[in-house]
Parts: structure tokens; sequence; C-alpha cells
């Protein structure tokens, strides 16, 4: 199998070339992928269903461990899919502790960091 990213590519059935495509894709198109579904009240507000994730975004944990705790998004990890959250550690065998790093599809946005203006612009558009 080729090792390349392909921008013809369409879809497939195959959950095998579906993950080539996430893990070979290139980080302006993985970023999209880091969309995340909004709370209820704020599908009513923005008529939007997800958003993409940024640091400094309100979450609450759907599935996992860590299911109901809310955080605050401490980084992003764009090549991962992934996101570390404020206080969501784990235990290692040394007594250190280390982020948890949770999917995107796991959590739901309860409130948006609005701090930049063209994410309020492209929330805000039709």
């Amino acid at each position: 199998m080729k090792n390349k990213f392909s921008k013809y590519w369409k879809a497939s059935k195959q959950p095998r070339k579906q993950r080539k495509y996430v893990y070979n894709s290139p980080l302006h198109i993985k970023r999209k992928m880091l969309s995340t579904h909004l709370s209820k009240n704020l599908i009513k507000k923005y008529n939007k269903r997800n958003v993409i994730i940024r640091k400094g975004d309100l979450v609450k944990i759907a599935r996992g461990q860590f299911k109901g705790k809310t955080a605050k998004v401490e980084k992003v990890l764009l090549k991962l899919n992934k996101v570390y959250l404020e206080g969501i550690q784990q235990l290692k065998l040394d007594g250190s502790k280390a982020y948890y790093p949770i999917h995107t599809s796991n959590l739901i946005i309860m409130e948006l960091d609005l701090s930049d203006k063209k994410r309020l612009k492209s929330l805000t558009r039709k």
C-alpha cells in the first residue's frame, strides 16, 4: 500500500483505508477532523451541531473512565487527534502524573472560548 495522502480519495467501506486516510492526512485537513459536538443550549444559540475544538474551551467528557467530568482544554494534539484536559491526569507506576489523551469524539463542548474575533464571526455566520 502506498504511504501517500490522496486528495482524490472519496470513501471506502474498509476501516483500514479509513484509518490510513486519517493517519496520512496533512495537518490542515486533520484540524477539521477535530470537530466536537456542542451542548444542547449552544446548538440552539449558534445553529451548529459541532465546532472545531480549541485550547480554552470548557468540555464535558461523555465516554471513558473520566465520564461526566468537566474540564478546560489545555492542549490540542493535531497529529494524534487527541486533547489534553486540565486536571484529567493518569497516575504512572513511578507515582508521577501524566496527562491522559482523550479523543475529541468523546467530548461535548459546554462553553466556547470566544477571545478570538475570527472564531466568533464564523459561529455567527449563516
